[in-house]
Formats: structure tokens, C-alpha cells, sequence
């Protein structure tokens, strides 16, 4: 399941952001890569660790806490902290899965990466090229959305990022360990806690069927949630 996130950040929000990246210290885009996907990889990155993506993390993930549909869509149990990237001058990330456990350097902190995020960071007419191509038993799905927009993905994917031919695409990046693992579970709750809400709008929470929908949704997170 690939779902858009719209607004993940706000105007103030993104200014802030980009201000406190593009200040940073910004290393070969290979600094984090698996083995597979370092040959694949030509971009460049805000160093790990850094103070610049240590905080401009923790705004990203203020953000998203404050934001239903991902919690809704995701059901996060654990989120590594998110990293930061750019292209520009044909740069691009070829063809590759990412890792199925992520691990923090320097610590104990692991995750199971069930999804995938990129968050845009750059105004979409700004660059060219620059898409993420998420590939399925569908064919291949091309993503580039507006900045403060964010798109969800199965971190299994095969999945590439085209070369940026004009301008710079600047994004934030990172994975996520849900607390119900399988993904058609995932996908299950995940309309049915966007039809409870379309229909708590509509009819109100006190509705009977609003109320029975919403003990089917938390009896069946109970049954498949690992928290």
C-alpha cells in the first residue's frame, strides 16, 4: 500500500526546516548505504549524527505526531531518526530494496523496516526529474509531490529515484517498524479507521454504527498489534 500524506508541513514549518538543513554539513549521500545500494547511489546527504540533522529530525517527527493519517496509516511503533538528502546535476539513486533492519551506529536502537517515507522538501517546478519509482506487481509508480507532502511505502519495494536534471531535489528520508507487521492487516485498518472517521464527521461519535465500527477497529488492532 502506497498512501500520500498532504501537509505534513506547513509554510512556517518547511521555511524552518530548510532553514536549519541547508546550513548544514551535507557528505557523500553513501555515508549510511548497505552494500547493495552503494554502487546505485549518487547524491549527497546532511551527515548523521550532525546537529543540524539531529534537530531538523525531531521537527520532522513533531510534525508527524501531530499528523492523523499517518499515525493512522502507519501505525508507528518505532521510527528511525529521519535522515536528510539532496540531487542536482544528474544525480540519482538506481534500483534497490532497502535494508530489512535498520540499525542506528553507535547504538542499540534497531528497527524492522516495514515502510518507507520520503518527505518532499522542494517546490516540485523547481527541479526536473527527481521522481521516486516505486515498483509493484502493478508496474511502476512515479511520486513527486508537493514540498511538505509525504509518501508512504512498503520498505520490500523495489524502488529508484530518477536523475535530477535541472534545479535541486532536496527531501527528508526514513523507515518505520509498525506495531501490526502484516501489511494487509495494515491496509484493513487503515480504511476502516478512515471510514470511521468520514462517518463520525457525518453522523457524530455518539451514532450507534460510528460506535460499533470503532470497537471493530480496536478489537482487531488488539488482535494484530505488537506494542
Amino acid at each position: 500500500m502506497m498512501v500520500r500524506i498532504e501537509k505534513v508541513l506547513d509554510e512556517a514549518q518547511l521555511r524552518g526546516l530548510r532553514a536549519r538543513i541547508d546550513e548544514g554539513d551535507w557528505v557523500d549521500g553513501n555515508e549510511t548505504s548497505g552494500h547493495q545500494s552503494r554502487n546505485a547511489k549518487r547524491n549527497r546527504q546532511l551527515k548523521q549524527g550532525s546537529a543540524a540533522q539531529q534537530e531538523a529530525g525531531r521537527m520532522v517527527l513533531d510534525a508527524l505526531g501531530q499528523t492523523p493519517e499517518f499515525i493512522a496509516a502507519a501505525l508507528p511503533l518505532k521510527v528511525f531518526p529521519p535522515l536528510f538528502n539532496r540531487y542536482a546535476g544528474g544525480e540519482a539513486f538506481g534500483a534497490h530494496v532497502d535494508n530489512a533492519i535498520r540499525r542506528l551506529d553507535g547504538t542499540d536502537f534497531r528497527i524492522r523496516s516495514d515502510l518507507s517515507a520520503t518527505l518532499f522538501l522542494a517546490d516540485p517546478d523547481s527541479y526536473d526529474g527527481g521522481e521516486l519509482v516505486v515498483e509493484d506487481l502493478f508496474g511502476e509508480h512515479r511520486v513527486k509531490l508537493p514540498a511538505g507532502d509525504m509518501v508512504l511505502y512498503p520498505a520490500s519495494s523495489l524502488h529508484h529515484v530518477t536523475p535530477v536534471t535541472r534545479g535541486e531535489r532536496v527531501g527528508c528520508f526514513f523507515w518505520l517498524q509498525s506495531m501490526v507487521r502484516d501489511a494487509g492487516a495494515r491496509e484493513q485498518l487503515y480504511r476502516l479507521d478512515r471510514t470511521v472517521r468520514t462517518l463520525t464527521q457525518e453522523r457524530g461519535a455518539s451514532d450507534q454504527p460510528v460506535l460499533e465500527l470503532t470497537n471493530l477497529y480496536h478489537n482487531l488492532l488488539r488482535r494484530w498489534a505488537d506494542a
